[in-house]
C-alpha cells in the first residue's frame, strides 16, 4: 500500500490493485494448464451410424400407415380408403396389447393431410405414433418402443 507521503495534502489512502491483478492472472494460468489434463469419470458414448444395410422388413406386429403424395393411404401396404382408415384401425387395435402406430408420409406432403390419419388413429385406439419422413433409409426401427 502506498502510506508514503504525497504533497502536501497528507497520507495516500487508494488501495494498490496490482498485487491482487498478479494473483489472479497466475491462478488462470494455472486453471488453464490443469483443465485438460484432469480426467472425467464417465466415458463418452457416441452414437453409431446405422448400417448401411438396414432390414426394410416390417415385423408382423407392427403398424405402420404410408400416405402417398397422391393422398392415397396403405396400412402395411394394403390400400385403404380414407373414411374406412378409422373402422379397420379400431378392429386392429381392440385385439392387440402392442398399440404402437407409425405413420410414415412425403416431406412435401401438407401437414394437414398427416394430422387427418393422425388425428383418426388416435381415436381409433393407437397410443403410441411415431412419424417418419418417406425416404431411402425411411423403415421403422427394428425394435417398437415401449407403450406406456
Amino acid at each position: 500500500m502506498g502510506m508514503g507521503p504525497v504533497g502536501k495534502k497528507g497520507v495516500k489512502h487508494d488501495i494498490n490493485i496490482t498485487p491482487y491483478i498478479d494473483i489472479l492472472l497466475v491462478l488462470l494460468i494455472i486453471f488453464m494448464v490443469a483443465a485438460p489434463i484432469q480426467q472425467h469419470d464417465e466415458e463418452i458414448r457416441v452414437p453409431k451410424p446405422a448400417p448401411p444395410t438396414q432390414p426394410k422388413d416390417v415385423k408382423p406386429d407392427m403398424i405402420v400407415i404410408d400416405v402417398e403424395t397422391d393422398h392415397t393411404i396403405r396400412i402395411n401396404s394394403q390400400p385403404v380408403a380414407l373414411e374406412n382408415l378409422g373402422p379397420m384401425l379400431f378392429e386392429i387395435y381392440k385385439r392387440r396389447a402392442n398399440k404402437n402406430l407409425f405413420i410414415r408420409g412425403d416431406a412435401g406432403l401438407p401437414y394437414g393431410e398427416v394430422f387427418k390419419v393422425l388425428d383418426i388413429a388416435k381415436r381409433s385406439g393407437a397410443a403410441d405414433i411415431a412419424l417418419l419422413d418417406k425416404g431411402e433409409n425411411s423403415s421403422p426401427p427394428v425394435t417398437p418402443p415401449a407403450s406406456n
